[in-house]
Parts: C-alpha cells; sequence; structure tokens
C-alpha cells in the first residue's frame, strides 16, 4: 500500500485537535474540576464525558485480544464510516470502491463528503468480485468498503479473497464485520498487525443488543486509530452509554447468539418450503434474504400482520428480495404464519 502521509488528507495531517485542560494537564490527583464551565453540582450528568473513553477502551481490548491504542469508539458504526472519508478522501477530487449489494451508508456518506462511490456488483451467487474490484481503483481510490458478512445479502466472503484484496489494494481497506458474531468464519481482527491498511468495523449493535446506545467500534494500526481519535468530536460518546456499555460488556452473550442461529437455520429451511418463496439465500448473519415473485404484496401483507421486514426489492442485485431479521421465536412464528399461508 501506499505511504500512510500520502493517504492522509493534507489537512488532516496538519490538523491540531481540539484539546481540554484534562488532556493537558501533567497529572495528579485532581479534586476540584474548574476548567470546562461545567455546573459543579453532582446530579451524574453535570460532567463532561471521558473523551478518550479509557475504562471502555481497556475493557474491549481485553474483550477482543487488542491493544487500547488500536481502539476508536465511535457514535454508532456510522461515525466512524463517515471519519474515514473525512481522514482519506478529498472532496471532489478522491474515490472509493465498494461492493453492490451492501450497506448503504458507505455510499450516503461518500456523498455527504463529496466523494465518488465506485460500485461493483457482487458475481453469482453473491461471491467477492477480487479481479473487478481492483480493476475499479485508480491512483485516486483511498478506499475499498467490504461487509463480511455482508447486509444485505447475508454470506461472509473466504479469508483467503478478502485477504487477496487486502495485499493488493493500494488504500485503506475498510472491513464491517457487525454480523461476525453470527458466523463460522473467524474475522480478520487476530490478523489486524498483519496489514497496516486494515479498518475493522464491528458494532455492539447486534449480537451485543446495544442498539439503543449507539456504540460502534473500528480497529486499525495505532497510527490509523490515532488520526480517528483526532479528528472526531471531543465528546462523542456521552457519559450515560459510557456507564451502560460498561456495564453490559460483562454479559455473556453466547446463549442468546446461539439461539438466534439456531433460529436462524430453523427459518431457513422452513422458508424454503412456503410456496411464495423461491429461494433463501445462505446466511453467516442474523437475518436471511429471501427471493419471492410478489415482493410487494407479501411485504404488505406482512405489515397487515403487524409484520415488518425490509423491502430490498428495489436495489440491485436484490430484485424480488425481502431481507428478514431473526426475532424471538414467537416473533418468529408469527412471521413464518403469514409466509406460509401467502398466496401468489
Amino acid at each position: 500500500m501506499r505511504p500512510l502521509d500520502e493517504l492522509v488528507r493534507p489537512n488532516i495531517r496538519a490538523l491540531k485537535p481540539y484539546s481540554t485542560a484534562r488532556d493537558e494537564y501533567a497529572g495528579g490527583e485532581i479534586s476540584t474540576w474548574l476548567d470546562a464551565n461545567e455546573n459543579p453540582y453532582d446530579n451524574g450528568v453535570n460532567r463532561y464525558p471521558d473523551p478518550h473513553q479509557k475504562v471502555l477502551k481497556q475493557k474491549i481490548a481485553a474483550l477482543k485480544g487488542v491493544r487500547e491504542t488500536q481502539i476508536f469508539i465511535g457514535n454508532g458504526s456510522d461515525e466512524a464510516i463517515d471519519l474515514a472519508y473525512r481522514i482519506f478522501c478529498r472532496p471532489g477530487v478522491d474515490n472509493a470502491v465498494s461492493i453492490a449489494p451492501t450497506y448503504g451508508m458507505y455510499r450516503v456518506a461518500a456523498d455527504v463528503n463529496d466523494v465518488e462511490m465506485r460500485e461493483v456488483p457482487l458475481g453469482e451467487d453473491f461471491s467477492l468480485p477480487v479481479d473487478e474490484l481492483l480493476a475499479a481503483a485508480d491512483e485516486r481510490t483511498k478506499l475499498l468498503w467490504l461487509c463480511s458478512p455482508n447486509n444485505p445479502t447475508g454470506n461472509a466472503f473466504p479469508e483467503a479473497e478478502i485477504e487477496r484484496l487486502l495485499r493488493r489494494f493500494d488504500g485503506m481497506v475498510l472491513l464491517d464485520e457487525a454480523y461476525i458474531d453470527f458466523s463460522d468464519m473467524p474475522g480478520f481482527l487476530a490478523r489486524l498487525d498483519e496489514f497496516p491498511n486494515l479498518i475493522i468495523l464491528q458494532t455492539l449493535s447486534k449480537a451485543w443488543g446495544m442498539a439503543g446506545l449507539r456504540f460502534g467500534l473500528a480497529f486499525a494500526s495505532d497510527a490509523v486509530a490515532a488520526l480517528f481519535a483526532r479528528v472526531k468530536y471531543p465528546y462523542n460518546i456521552n457519559c450515560l452509554a459510557q456507564q451502560a456499555v460498561a456495564e453490559r460488556l460483562s454479559d455473556d452473550i453466547t446463549p442468546q447468539v446461539a439461539e438466534l442461529c439456531a433460529e436462524r437455520n430453523a427459518l431457513t429451511w422452513a422458508l424454503a418450503d412456503c410456496p411464495a418463496v423461491v429461494q433463501v439465500y445462505p446466511s453467516d448473519a442474523n437475518f436471511i434474504l429471501i427471493r419471492t415473485p410478489e415482493p410487494d404484496r407479501l411485504y404488505d401483507a406482512l405489515i397487515s400482520a403487524g409484520v415488518i421486514v425490509r423491502n430490498r426489492s428495489r436495489i440491485p442485485g436484490c430484485a424480488g428480495c425481502l431481507r428478514i431479521t431473526v426475532g424471538t421465536p414467537s416473533e418468529n412464528a408469527r412471521m413464518l404464519e403469514t409466509v406460509k399461508n401467502f398466496r401468489l
């Protein structure tokens, strides 16, 4: 890959981040805080949150087997997605490459930042088009987006193919592993130090059940993680979210993940037997993509039954498709009853 200094926007390299007095003091016990114009009367939220999220990074580093200096914590993964464009892409000049179909925020953030997005269609059975992705890049391509397991298709891509892109792409590869906890694939976190151009996105919204707290994670080299910390807003994670996440990280999510995977597998077989479903795509995530000749009518029937799924039939590569999240057993049964009884 190109040297990091060549990939980072010049203004970001020169940026002096906003700093607080709490960043600057040399240490020692502080008992009187008169630096930040806060209300001094304690109500649990009167002080600004830790802008460096030190306690959380210690817990996450131990949980994930990485260094604290390799972690960026964002207000959802969407913050890290947006910051990647701000750090690496010059508006109106540079471009990014992505698979398609995939998570829509990669394109939305590109459009917001005035960065050209070059989308490369997935291959047959949603396979990873490695050669086509590499061919789509040029000297102004700074980012390559991969989601594995991919949303909305549900499939995880082979490790060897992702590694090939990491070794050959001349920019930063952002590997979104939001659904990795539901997959048999190991993911790339244990190999982070192998690839200086790798940024791994993960989330606590899915398997950890913290979508309402808006808590996303990015893992990268120390140098790249430091760039994210430099560019982010100082207090991007509020104190209540930090406290709640710190408490919930001690939970054992293994039984719940196992139940969701078992429900996913059972639903895969059950949906395949439904007359209105012509194809059920294999899934490594907590959702299932199905294809039906009447996606709009089936979607409306589910809505009438009080069940909402995601109609993906209008995005390229997903004609006729609905994406169904795996819910509780009773929620899944309610959805399945409607699909079984739907007549074309």
